[in-house]
Order: C-alpha cells, then structure tokens, then sequence
C-alpha cells in the first residue's frame, strides 16, 4: 500500500565506505565549500577542478 505522505520509495543510497569495493563518496557541497574552482595535487602535478555555469564539472591539468 503506497502512503498518501511518501508516494514515493526513497531511492537507494550509496554506501559510504562500508566495504573495501565501495568509492568513498563526497559531495560537490562539502568539496569546494562555495568556490568554483579547486586545486587537486596528484603525483606532483597539480590539476583543476571547477564547476560550470551549467553545473557540469570540468578537471584539467
């Protein structure tokens, strides 16, 4: 029986860390804290993650 307040099952949530396999998952929110663009230091080499003004992100080196 479907209730008349949640019409809807709430969709299912990754888990966060619970497993070996499982990819930690952060969200766009917490990772640049209100900034658009931020610097990412892998191997020595620094890369650019920003966020569009359509809200798709861009990573480049």
């Amino acid at each position: 029986m479907i209730d008349p307040i949640k019409p809807y099952p709430e969709p299912a949530k990754p888990s966060l860390g619970k497993s070996e396999d499982s990819p930690k998952v952060v969200s766009t929110q917490d990772l640049f804290a209100g900034a658009r663009v931020i610097c990412i230091e892998h191997e020595g080499e620094i890369y650019r993650l920003r966020i569009t003004r359509r809200g798709k992100l861009i990573l480049q080196k």
